[in-house]
């Protein structure tokens, strides 16, 4: 075999290379935790995201946030018809926690089991109505 036919033999096996890096990278594209699924509708809605972050600071309704060895509590002002609670994990996608319900009892609680989150930095996202306004309240937590 000559040096010109190694030469060729090479470029084929690096151009195959680049090829399935391309394929690898674009089928993994579809986990990333970066990205948001929805993430034109989230711009459309945008106003009504800080409309909801503006009554929370303005009517002083910031929620109590305690944090035990094994549950996260979350103590609201005032009464809330429901809520749509999301805990976010940056660096893994699969460990969010997505929870709907209403608040436990006259002090308005929701509970979370933190037993089963591993340590580190989560994005708190709470979003809830009381006497049909809405409020929204983001925190960055470390476990």
């Amino acid at each position: 075999m000559n040096w010109g036919t190694k030469i060729i033999l090479s470029m084929i096996a690096f151009m195959l290379f680049i090829v399935s890096m391309v394929v690898y990278m674009f089928k993994v594209n579809d986990d990333d935790a970066l990205v948001e699924k929805d993430y034109y509708e989230k711009g459309i809605n945008y106003d009504q995201e800080y409309d909801a972050q503006k009554n929370t600071l303005d009517d002083n309704f910031v929620p109590k946030i305690e944090i035990t060895s094994t549950q996260i509590i979350i103590q609201l002002k005032e009464a809330a018809s429901n809520y749509k609670l999301k805990i976010l994990r940056p660096s893994a996608a699969r460990e969010d926690i997505n929870q709907e319900g209403t608040p436990v009892g006259d002090h308005n609680i929701i509970l979370i089991d933190k037993t089963k989150m591993s340590p580190g930095l989560w994005l708190l996202s709470l979003e809830w109505k009381s006497n049909d306004k809405p409020y929204l309240y983001k925190k960055d937590i470390t476990l």
